[in-house]
C-alpha cells in the first residue's frame, strides 16, 4: 500500500514537473521566454516546446493574428476651412517582432492600443487639415487614408507591429454646427417652397382670370346670338301676324282680346268686373265687335 502511494505521488511530482518546463504553442500565437526577466528566445513555429522551471523561465504567448482597433474618442479635427470634423476610424495591425512589441509595451495588447490611438489620431489631424470637407467627404478620402497608413508605418515598426490598414467608419459634423447645417437646410427648402408656391399661385391667378375672360366672352357671344334670333323670331312673328291679321280681321281682333284676358288673369285669384256690355266683354259672351270693312280698292 506504501509503494502504490508512494509511486502516485512520484508520478504526480514527475507530471508537475512535465508541466513547468514543457509547453505547447499554439499556431495563432507566438511564445516568449524570459529568463530572470530578460527575453532568452522567440517561438513562432507551433508545436511542444520546454524551457527550465519557474523562476528560472517564465513563458508569455501573444496572439499573432490580425488585431482591429477602433477609435476610442470622437475628437475634433480641423479641415482646411477651418470646418470641425470629427472622424471615427479603425485600424488592421498584426505583431511582426515579438521583442519590440514586448520591450515598447509589454505583453498587454491594450497598452498598445492606449499608446497607439494618440498617434493615430495626430496622423489624421496632420492629414485633414490639409484638405476641405469636400476632399475627406469624397475624392480624397481614400487619398486621406493611404496617408495615414503610411505615416504610421514607421510608428508600427517601433511598436514591433505592422499596420496593415487603415479605414475611416463615419465622417460627420459637430453637433452645433449639425445643427446649423440642417437649419440652413430647411431654411433654403422652405424658401424653394414658399417661391414655388408663390409661383404656383400666380399661375393659378392667371388661369383663372383667362377662364373668367373666355367665360364673359362666351356669354357675351351667346347673348348677342340670342337677342340676333330672338330678333329675327319676333319678326317672322310679326310678319307672320301682319299676314294672319290682314287675311281675317275679325280673328285678330279675337286674338288680341284673348291676349288681353290673358294679360290681366295671370294669377287664379284675380278678379274683375266690368259691364257686360263692354267691347272688352262681348268676346267671352261669343259675339265679337264687327270688324270694319275692307277698304274699297281704287
Amino acid at each position: 500500500m506504501n509503494r502504490i502511494a508512494l509511486f502516485v505521488g512520484g508520478l504526480l511530482l514527475v507530471l508537475l514537473g512535465l508541466k513547468s518546463i514543457l509547453f505547447v504553442v499554439d499556431q495563432r500565437e507566438v511564445a516568449v521566454i524570459y529568463a530572470l526577466g530578460e527575453i532568452k528566445e522567440v517561438i513562432q513555429e507551433p508545436g511542444l516546446n520546454w524551457k527550465l522551471p519557474p523562476p528560472l523561465q517564465n513563458v508569455v504567448f501573444l496572439d499573432r493574428r490580425i488585431q482591429t482597433m477602433d477609435s476610442p474618442e470622437t475628437r475634433p479635427i480641423f479641415t482646411a476651412e477651418k470646418k470641425s470634423l470629427v472622424i471615427d476610424w479603425l485600424i488592421k495591425w498584426r505583431i511582426t517582432d515579438p521583442r519590440q512589441f514586448i520591450l515598447n509595451n509589454g505583453a498587454d495588447m491594450r497598452s498598445l492600443e492606449t499608446r497607439l490611438s494618440p498617434i493615430v489620431h495626430a496622423a489624421f489631424n496632420e492629414e485633414v487639415t490639409k484638405r476641405t470637407v469636400g476632399d475627406v467627404l469624397s475624392g480624397g478620402r481614400d487619398k486621406v487614408m493611404q496617408d495615414v497608413r503610411g505615416r504610421l508605418t514607421d510608428e508600427g515598426k517601433s511598436f514591433g507591429i505592422e499596420i496593415l490598414d487603415v479605414r475611416i467608419k463615419r465622417v460627420d459634423f459637430v453637433a452645433n454646427i449639425t445643427d446649423s447645417i440642417y437649419s440652413r437646410m430647411r431654411s433654403e427648402r422652405q424658401q424653394v417652397a414658399n417661391q414655388l408656391r408663390a409661383t404656383g399661385g400666380a399661375e393659378g391667378e392667371k388661369i383663372r382670370a383667362d377662364a373668367d375672360r373666355q367665360r364673359e366672352v362666351i356669354v357675351a357671344e351667346a347673348y348677342r346670338d340670342a337677342q340676333k334670333i330672338q330678333g329675327e323670331g319676333d319678326a317672322k312673328a310679326s310678319a307672320t301676324f301682319a299676314e294672319a291679321f290682314g287675311r281675317d280681321p275679325q280673328f285678330a281682333q279675337f286674338y288680341r282680346s284673348l291676349g288681353a284676358y290673358r294679360a290681366s288673369f295671370r294669377n287664379k285669384s284675380d278678379v274683375m268686373v266690368v259691364d257686360s256690355g263692354s267691347e272688352f266683354f262681348k268676346a267671352m259672351r261669343g259675339s265679337p265687335t264687327p270688324a270694319p270693312a275692307p277698304a274699297a280698292k281704287r
